[in-house]
């Protein structure tokens, strides 16, 4: 493994429109699961899923720390250079696995329903999805590399701190729904009284296209670039759920629609299968790393070159 810690210089990556991917063959509403995953009714910590107002403890005063950092600093502008810096991936070498192997050392502040490494998570999400579909095995090593853009917390990464890296995603350029957790902290955020960002469409037009939209900086929007620049041969729908699975108020508040276009409509199919199991598969009973690693390296060797760049 190799990586370089230096700050580059690199051209804005714009909003181009993004190269298509074929779509699988098989429609994602007409998938029936095989298996029998049962959304539980209490989080790693014995709570409801995703409560964010009602817990009184020190969790999730950390958790709300975060979201009040993210939506104060969070802004178009901030979005632009993090994607310009990033954009070239110039920070270092090494292989999915290797990117794994360092998710040990990080915890997610942002999670208020797990305070596990982010290995256990990556594998419970794949283990459970590959338990009910069986033959989707983009799927499977789409949920194993899912949050691998976390690596920016790493210190050689630039040490990034977690508000720019985690949490609920949601476009910037343009207003911010009330869907989003903890709406009433943006108010300090300079986007916000911008009449050039804080209108419905901001810079926007309706049925832009998402690959059109720029999206609050963190791990979604970095893994998806190191995707598709690395040649990735997932389908298209892979690097959508890759890029938007934290975009909760799209999945689960259906805000922001209206920017969407038919392709878009396409693959939140396949991300809202993905979000149960991303958000419900969380637990503290781990999974045996040993045993399904080589499955895991096959579906890489499958889908991605030996070496990427980060």
């Amino acid at each position: 493994m190799t990586i370089k810690s230096v700050v580059v210089e690199q051209p804005t990556l714009g909003f181009e429109a993004e190269k298509k991917i074929k779509l699988i063959d098989i429609e994602a509403d007409k998938l029936v699961a095989s298996g029998e995953f049962t959304v539980p009714e209490e989080n790693a910590f014995g709570r409801s899923f995703r409560d964010y107002e009602n817990a009184n403890n020190e969790r999730h005063r950390l958790v709300e720390e975060l979201y009040r950092q993210q939506h104060v600093h969070q802004t178009f502008e901030f979005v632009k250079k993090m994607r310009e810096e990033y954009g070239k991936l110039e920070k270092g070498e090494m292989s999915i696995w290797e990117c794994c192997e360092v998710l040990n050392d990080i915890v997610d502040d942002s999670d208020p329903d797990l305070d596990e490494p982010q290995i256990m998570h990556l594998l419970q999400t794949a283990e459970a999805i590959r338990k009910d579909y069986p033959n989707e095995d983009w799927l499977h090593l789409t949920a194993l590399i899912h949050d691998l853009g976390k690596i920016l917390i790493h210190p050689n990464f630039g040490g990034l701190p977690q508000w720019a890296v985690v949490g609920d995603t949601y476009p910037v350029g343009c207003g911010f729904s009330e869907t989003i957790v903890h709406h009433k902290l943006f108010t300090e955020n300079p986007d916000y009284k911008n009449p050039e960002y804080n209108t419905k469409f901001g810079v926007y037009s309706e049925g832009c296209g998402l690959n059109n939209v720029m999206m609050t900086w963190g791990h979604d929007d970095y893994m998806y670039l190191v995707a598709k620049e690395n040649d990735t041969t997932l389908p298209s729908a892979g690097l959508f759920i890759i890029r938007y699975h934290s975009f909760y108020p799209l999945h689960k508040g259906e805000a922001y629609r209206y920017l969407m276009n038919d392709e878009d409509r396409e693959n939140l199919k396949w991300l809202n299968i993905f979000n149960k199991y991303d958000l419900y598969s969380k637990s503290k009973v781990p999974i045996n790393v040993e045993e399904v690693k080589p499955y895991y390296q096959s579906l890489i060797e499958k889908y991605f070159p030996a070496k990427l760049k980060w």
